[in-house]
């Protein structure tokens, strides 16, 4: 499970040591860990950013597919409960960055994109969107995070070929924004984040919202 840590502005969410997949407990987990953050700051306005990361050699390797292959019931709430974490992620009144310390796939790289800004590990550990390979189609809201947060050629290479992107190949496509070496990855990312701690507040947040309009109206579509 996920866990809360802060470092003065900063507020460091780890995802685990684990393949860290959006299980519906680490959904429901994350939520709630956001939910302490938004309170926090409502109680106490001040400079605040977020990092999540890691603590093992995956940040995320994205949905839980096990547990939806013996829950198809469930196939649509848990879709939209994914993608509530992509759209909450993408306008939190803060900025976020995602430190990235090994593999990013599938939802998980979807889950960095909904992030401000990425920095990963330049010698191990690859981004990925797999969908292709493993025959499953986006929804029109992943499809649209995707689009809306690479560039056209990049998003069609990495949605229709599932190429696996190392992290400097990564930073060169800008995928990510920095690709470090290991133990530069975290306090980087925590370094960069209270940079820019001053920008939080209600008026950040207007400004994510208004910036992707159409991404926002396609996640939150109950139509998959």
């Amino acid at each position: 499970m996920p866990t809360l840590d802060r470092h003065d502005d900063v507020y460091v969410l780890d995802l685990g040591d684990t393949e860290n997949r959006l299980h519906p407990d680490m959904l429901t987990a994350l939520n709630k860990l956001l939910d302490e953050i938004e309170a926090d700051i409502r109680n106490a306005p001040r400079p605040v950013a977020l990092v999540t990361t890691a603590s093992g050699r995956h940040y995320s390797l994205g949905l839980d597919l096990d547990w939806l292959a013996g829950h198809p019931q469930e196939r649509l709430a848990y879709a939209i409960s994914v993608h509530d974490l992509f759209a909450r992620i993408l306008t939190l009144p803060m900025v976020t960055v995602a430190a990235m310390p090994g593999h990013v796939f599938a939802g998980g790289a979807m889950l960095s994109l909904a992030h401000d800004l990425r920095i990963m590990r330049a010698d191990r550990g690859f981004w990925c969107l797999p969908e292709a390979d493993i025959n499953l189609p986006f929804t029109p809201g992943m499809s649209a995070l995707i689009q809306a947060r690479l560039t056209p050629q990049t998003a069609h290479e990495a949605m229709i070929t599932a190429r696996r992107y190392g992290g400097l190949e990564a930073a060169e496509l800008r995928i990510i924004d920095q690709a470090l070496p290991a133990d530069d990855v975290l306090p980087s990312a925590i370094s960069l984040a209270a940079s820019l701690a001053s920008k939080a507040g209600p008026a950040l947040g207007t400004i994510k919202t208004r910036l992707y309009p159409d991404v926002l109206q396609a996640l939150r579509s109950p139509r998959l």
